[in-house]
Order: C-alpha cells, then structure tokens, then sequence
C-alpha cells in the first residue's frame, strides 16, 4: 500500500517536472497510463482478506433514481437532507458529524427517488484515506451527483472533490470518448483516426497499450481525443454521471454575488437551512436525472395517474415497461395500445419495440 503511494507521488513529481509540448506527449501519455493503473491497484482491495465489511455503506437501492449528496464535511448535506426528505442525520456544528451513509426518500412528479447523505469527503480520499474509499464506492453507484458546496468557502472544495471522483473513475457531466477499441489474438495494433488528432498519433497509443500488455487490437479515434481518453477506454471502469454544484449558505451572501453564481453551468444556489430555492433544485434534479414516465391503463378504466412506472430515458420500449413490472409479462404480450406524444393517433396498436415518450399511457393486451 505505502509502496503504490510513492510510486504515484513520483510519478506525479515527474510529470509535473515535464514540460508540455508535442515532443514530451509521448513519455507523458505512458506516465498517465502507469499512473491509472498503480490507481487502480490501490482503490480495489486485495481479495482474501476476510475483513469485515464497512458498516452503513451498503444501502440497498430503493426507488427510481438514487441520488447522492457529496461534499465536505460541515457543507450543510445532512441540513439539505432532512429539510427535502424528512429524514433525520445528526447535524451539529463541528466537523465530521455523518459518519455512516443516511438514505432518505422523496417522491417528485410521481417518481420515488432515493437521496443518500454520505459521509464528508476528505482530501486523499482517492488514495485510500478515512472512509473515503467506501463513500466513493456508493457515489459509482448513483444516477445522479450533488455536490454540495459552502458558498463563503472558495471554489477551490469544487476542484478537489472533482479530482477525488475523477481518481476513482468517475466523470462528471461528460460523454464516453468515441474511441473504438477491440481486442484482438493476432495482428499487432490497427491504429485508424478518423479526424485530425492534436495529441495522440500511433507510436502513443502503442506505447500506452504496451503499459496495458495488450499488443494486439484495433484502435479507433473517431474524435480529437488525448491520452486520458484512451486510458478511460481501455481501463473500462469508468462511469459517467451527471452532477449538479449546490451552492448553500446563500443567507450570508449579497445580492450581487448570487447574480454571477447564478451564471455559473450546472450551479444551483440554495440555503438549506431557511429551505430557500429548493423548487429550483428539485425541477434541476428532475431534467438531469432524464426519467419518463408511463401512466397505464386498465380496460375499460380511466388511466391512473397516481402511480406512473418510471423509466431511465433510452430504455423506453414496451419490452422495457414490460420487464420493469416483471419478466413474465412480455411472454403474455399481444400488443399494446398507447395513447400520447410517441403515436400518431390515439391509441395506437404497437408491438413490444415501440419507444414511447415522457407520459405516455399504456394498456397491454395480453395473448
């Protein structure tokens, strides 16, 4: 363990001795691959240990979407939590004070969604320091990030927590690179780029392949993409979760300073304590979660609207709804009839393959 940290540390030291230019991308393309996986070794605990297990972390998933709240000890998180859900996490005015994962559940716009305060997060939490190993590891598992930050504190809590996720493979608010990368049993490595590339150029993919110990496979860039890209593709850990900056404590700030904070991408200023702007955040959580929701319809019956079966958006078919409410179902399908934005006319006979759009409403009709 102590050994892998002195390893990063020098390669950190390396790196940041390293000019940047075109000539120096190589040696630094293979620092970063070296560096991804001495990562990687550190944050997977080694099997066999027969430990016991983190206690409170593991929480079962309930709901539709689970969202997790992330910061800094003493941001306001557990203040945030129990003013949106009603759930009770020890709040008091020192640091440290949530030392176990607390779940806590609000049903929006007919959706039941799931909000876990974790622990406060420290720096070095990547390298395997205080619980933060474990908070991270319930972080991977979310459909949606908040980090919670204190609005009088400097946005310099924003870049650690982002390098901390960033350590543990996850990407806030990206897309997956478009890299095509596939293994092969012989023939060496096919590099193609479909587009101009500024960084990376074949003797650099092979070279950070060669780190991997994977010579044979074919290569695909199909945007200008870097070494960090390639890594993220061929590590194949990585996951992509949207996340919101929640900026609290906005009670001890001007009127000015909440007009530039209000400029600022993907920020939502709040006080959690006076339960100020909370609408605002609910309608952001709500367009980033990106759920559908499907009314049914018993024959014969008006549509409930009470209760919608809540779907992620792009897993919208009939098949999906189908399975979503058990995997029996779509054996006893017939067809469906829908009645809203994704059909032409209301209703509409589709098969099991028709994608349907946000409140749509369905009657299956079985065999």
């Amino acid at each position: 363990f102590a050994l892998s940290i002195i390893k990063i540390l020098r390669i950190y030291f390396i790196m940041a001795r390293t000019q940047r230019n075109k000539a120096t991308a190589h040696h630094l393309g293979l620092l970063k691959a070296r560096l991804a996986k001495l990562r990687r070794e550190l944050i997977t605990p080694k099997g066999g240990s027969g430990g016991a297990a983190g206690e409170g972390f593991d929480v079962a998933k309930t709901g539709d979407a689970r969202i997790g709240f992330v910061g800094f000890p003493s941001v306001g998180k557990s203040t945030l939590l129990s003013n949106l859900a009603g759930v009770y996490s020890e709040v008091a005015a020192y640091e440290f004070t949530t030392l176990t994962t607390v779940p806590g559940v609000i049903r929006y716009k007919g959706a039941k969604i799931q909000l876990l305060d974790l622990p406060g997060i420290i720096e070095g939490a990547k390298d395997g320091k205080g619980r933060g190993r474990q908070v991270i590891a319930v972080a991977r598992t979310c459909n949606l990030i908040l980090i919670v930050l204190d609005v009088l504190k400097p946005l310099g809590h924003k870049k650690l927590i982002e390098h901390e996720l960033e350590g543990f493979g996850i990407r806030l608010n990206k897309q997956p690179p478009n890299i095509g990368f596939k293994k092969k049993d012989k023939g060496g490595i096919n590099f193609t780029a479909t587009c101009a590339q500024t960084e990376l150029d074949a003797d650099t993919v092979k070279s950070i392949l060669a780190e991997y110990k994977i010579h044979n496979a074919d290569i695909t860039l199909r945007s200008d993409s870097t070494a960090d890209d390639l890594i993220d593709v061929v590590e194949g850990n990585r996951v992509y979760i949207p996340c919101i900056y929640v900026l609290n404590k906005i009670d001890q700030i001007s009127i000015e300073e909440l007009d530039i904070i209000y400029k600022v991408p993907h920020c939502v200023p709040i006080s959690a304590h006076h339960r100020w702007n909370f609408d605002d955040l609910l309608e952001k959580m709500w367009d980033y979660l990106q759920l559908v929701r499907i009314y049914t319809k018993p024959k014969g019956q008006l549509p409930d609207y009470t209760s919608p079966v809540v779907l992620p958006d792009g897993r919208t078919s009939v098949e999906d709804f189908c399975l979503k409410i058990h995997k029996n179902l779509i054996k006893e399908l017939k067809y469906a009839l829908v009645w809203g934005a994704s059909v032409k006319h209301n209703p509409q006979k589709v098969g099991k393959d028709h994608v349907m759009d946000d409140e749509d409403v369905i009657q299956l009709v079985k065999k």
